[in-house]
């Protein structure tokens, strides 16, 4: 009986001994960093690295755009206030008068030393 229980528990040895060999030769293509989840758990690391890098370089550009929209906002909101007054400034000049199709084809003539923008009326030098 000791013979059988010997022989039994060798053989167990020798599949526990041969299950563990089977394993350890899974367990080295499985942690291979070429071909195994290893290398697939590499590459994906590098890539989160990677778009961690780009992340941060889109978030320091879109902060620098936003700035750089904010002003042009601010210059463009300044921009339009001086157009809005110059177009109410427009309102107080007075209605040009009527005149004959003569008068208005009759040349102007400059005397020297007179500004070229004034107002006239034509027919008056």
């Amino acid at each position: 009986m000791e013979l059988i229980a010997d022989i039994f528990l060798a053989a167990g040895a020798i599949g526990a001994g041969f299950y563990c060999f089977v394993l350890g030769r899974r367990l080295k293509r499985f942690n291979n960093l070429e071909k195994g989840v290893g290398g697939a758990v590499a590459v994906l690391s590098a890539q989160v690295d990677d778009l961690s890098k780009m992340l941060a370089t889109a978030q320091t550009a879109a902060s620098v755009s936003t700035k750089t929209l904010s002003n042009l906002t601010a210059r463009a909101e300044q921009a339009s206030q001086q157009l809005e007054l110059q177009m109410a400034s427009l309102h107080d000049i007075p209605e040009p008068v009527s005149q004959p199709e003569a008068a208005l084809s009759s040349p102007v003539t400059l005397t020297p030393g007179e500004p070229i923008f004034t107002r006239r009326t034509i027919g008056t030098k």
